[in-house]
């Protein structure tokens, strides 16, 4: 896939990316959960995506937004970690092996985007939207990875980060959709807590 270049001006930039790219426990171990989803609610199985983003701001920096385990880069690499949270149970949380990442990392990099489908979403070419996006990845919410979230049924992850941050800079999420009739998992999650917290403050 050939790269983008998204430095020249402000922009949000969406990658899809298959749920276990690049590694076959997760995607086996993924691809179960979903069989069992799908039965359960009577549905055929979908593919499963996780998002991650790319932002520019005004200055020309470029942003890797993303959640990943903490344990996934080396100690000592910045990596412009703004939030960290449990994974599983809370009580997880206090090995780094139970802990995810809340990562802003300037000039970073997405691990698999060589894998992601339907090439490059851009969400938004404003400026200040690109920056307020930035702006609100350390206020994302440190729940438990994997935990339902309120009344909407669907747990905190990574998808969750994203749709979250994409309300919070107020950029509409209608129409951003996995391809191929793929499934998020946690995208709903993120916009209903978004949603929640943005009525509350007005």
């Amino acid at each position: 896939m050939a790269d983008i270049d998204v430095s020249a001006s402000a922009a949000v930039v969406l990658w899809w990316i298959p749920v276990g790219a690049g590694g076959r426990v997760v995607r086996h171990t993924s691809r179960w959960w979903e069989l069992i989803q799908a039965r359960l609610a009577r549905r055929d199985p979908r593919p499963l995506f996780h998002a991650a983003m790319e932002a520019t701001v005004g200055d020309g920096t470029r942003y890797v937004i993303e959640m990943a385990p903490a344990w996934s880069a080396p100690l000592g690499l910045d990596r412009g970690v703004a939030v960290s949270g449990p994974v599983g149970l809370r009580a997880l949380g206090r090995w780094r092996l139970f802990r995810y990442e809340v990562r802003c990392w300037a000039d970073g990099t997405i691990p698999d985007r060589s894998y992601a489908v339907g090439g490059p979403v851009v969400l938004t070419t404003d400026r200040m939207k690109s920056q307020a996006l930035v702006s609100s990845v350390r206020d994302v919410p440190s729940l438990t990875w994997g935990r339902n979230v309120g009344a909407v049924s669907d747990m905190w992850n990574s998808n969750s980060v994203v749709s979250w941050l994409l309300v919070m800079a107020d950029m509409t999420v209608d129409g951003v959709v996995p391809p191929q009739g793929g499934w998020a998992p946690g995208w709903r999650a993120g916009i209903a807590l978004a949603t929640s917290r943005r009525h509350d403050s007005n």
